[in-house]
C-alpha cells in the first residue's frame, strides 16, 4: 500500500500516539484479530458459521467489525480456533464488552443513520482524517450557524427540532479537534465552497473567519482547490481515515444523499490516496489558503 503523503506536522501509523479507541474502532480490531485466528488454521468461513450456528455472512459481518461478537460466539469460535488458555481468552471477552459498549454518539440516536454512525466511530478514533470538499465545508470545521444553513438544504422537509439535533450533534463532533490527544485533520475544499454564502453574507463572513482561527491549530491543515486545478476532476466528497494502531486499515469513506459507502482494500485505499495527493499538489498551499481566505473576506465587508 502507498503511503498517504503527509502534511508538515502530521502522523504517520508508525509515529502517532495512540488515539481512543472507542467502541467502533474496538469492534474492528476485534474482528481482524478472529479473522487472522480463523486464516492461521485455513478454517473456512462457511466451517466458523457453522460453529456458532449461523452462515458464513454472520462471520464476515463479525470480521468486518459491523456486529459486534455475542459471548457464547466468541467463546464457540476461540475454542474452534484452539484458544483455551483463561487468560487469553478473557482478554478477547473484554475487548467484545468494550466493543458493545455505546459511543458518545449513542444520546443522538434519535437523528443518526446508521450508516453514518461507523463513520462517527472511525473518525473518533482516527490519527488522521483528509476530507476533499466540492460543497459544503467539512463538517469538523464548519460554526454553528453555517451548520444550521446547510442542514436546512439537506433536510428541507424536517422539522425545525430534528435540524437542530443534527447541528448539535455536529458541533458535539467537533470535541475532537480540541482533546488533548487530537487527530491530524487534513482539509481540502473546492474554491466554489468557500465562495457560496450558505446562510447570508454575515453567516459566511463569521465562518471564513473560524477557518482562520481554526487553521491556527498544529494538528488543523486546509487547502483550497481553485477552479483551475484539474485533479478535482474526481467531482464527490472523498475522506480517507488512517489510524495509529496497526490493527485498523486505512478506510475511505465516500458519502451519498442517504447511504455512504466505506472501502478498505489496498487497491482501493491507493487509488483514493493518489487522488488525494493531486488535489493537495495542485492547491493553494495552507499559507496561500489563509491569503485568499483573507481576501474572500475583505470582499464580503
Amino acid at each position: 500500500m502507498s503511503a498517504m503523503m503527509q502534511p508538515s506536522g502530521a502522523p504517520s501509523r508508525g509515529g502517532a500516539p495512540e488515539a481512543p479507541n472507542g467502541p467502533t474502532a474496538l469492534r474492528i480490531i476485534l474482528g481482524v484479530k478472529l479473522r487472522r485466528l480463523r486464516q492461521a488454521l485455513d478454517i473456512s468461513r462457511e466451517d466458523a458459521g457453522r460453529a456458532i450456528r449461523g452462515s458464513h455472512a454472520k462471520i464476515t459481518r463479525l470480521e468486518r467489525g459491523q456486529v459486534g461478537a455475542k459471548e457464547r460466539d466468541l467463546r464457540d469460535l476461540l475454542t474452534l480456533y484452539g484458544i483455551h488458555d483463561p487468560e487469553e481468552r478473557e482478554e478477547f471477552f473484554d475487548l467484545a464488552r468494550q466493543a458493545n459498549s455505546p459511543g458518545w454518539w449513542y444520546q443522538y440516536s434519535d437523528v443518526l443513520e446508521d450508516w453514518f454512525e461507523l463513520h462517527l466511530g472511525l473518525e473518533d478514533a482516527a490519527s488522521l482524517i483528509r476530507t476533499y470538499e466540492v460543497q459544503f465545508l467539512p463538517g469538523l470545521l464548519q460554526t454553528e450557524d453555517y451548520a444550521h444553513a446547510v442542514s436546512r438544504l439537506g433536510y428541507p422537509n424536517t422539522e425545525p427540532r430534528k435540524v437542530a439535533r443534527i447541528v448539535d450533534l455536529r458541533m458535539a463532533r467537533q470535541k475532537l479537534l480540541h482533546r488533548s490527544d487530537p487527530p491530524h485533520l487534513w482539509a481540502v475544499v473546492d474554491e466554489a465552497v468557500v465562495r457560496r454564502p450558505f446562510g447570508g453574507a454575515e453567516v459566511m463572513r463569521a465562518q471564513l473567519e473560524h477557518l482562520l482561527t481554526i487553521v491556527r491549530l498544529p494538528h488543523v491543515t486546509l487547502q483550497v482547490a481553485p477552479f483551475e486545478v484539474t485533479a478535482a476532476a474526481a467531482g464527490t466528497p472523498v475522506t480517507l481515515l488512517r489510524f495509529a494502531d496497526p490493527d485498523l486499515p486505512d478506510k475511505v469513506y465516500l458519502e451519498h444523499l442517504t447511504n455512504a459507502v466505506y472501502l478498505d482494500k489496498p487497491g482501493e485505499i491507493d487509488q483514493y490516496t493518489l487522488i488525494m495527493d493531486r488535489l493537495c499538489a495542485e492547491a493553494f498551499s495552507p499559507r496561500e489558503t489563509v491569503s485568499f481566505i483573507e481576501e474572500l473576506l475583505e470582499e464580503l465587508h
